[in-house]
């Protein structure tokens, strides 16, 4: 399963990055990258996972979104 992280007008740039890193285990370098192209594109697959693990990170990314208090959205969808 692909996990897709989608645009939106209120969550950081930094706090993408901090998602990538931690969640999906990307290098800052990436991470920036990929930040970048949700940005521009309006959305970046992020990684390529089993179901069960896709789903995790989905949830992760929600509940980071969550505390933080931003909207960020993470879905998933068959490879």
């Amino acid at each position: 399963y692909k996990v897709i992280l989608h645009n939106d007008d209120y969550s950081t740039f930094d706090f993408v990055i901090e998602v990538l890193v931690e969640v999906f285990n990307k290098s800052n370098d990436e991470a920036v990258e990929l930040t970048f192209k949700v940005d521009e594109e309006g959305f970046a697959v992020v990684g390529i996972y089993p179901k069960d693990i896709a789903e995790t990170k989905v949830s992760l990314v929600k509940f980071m979104a969550d505390e933080a208090k931003y909207p960020l959205l993470a879905t998933m969808e068959k490879e």
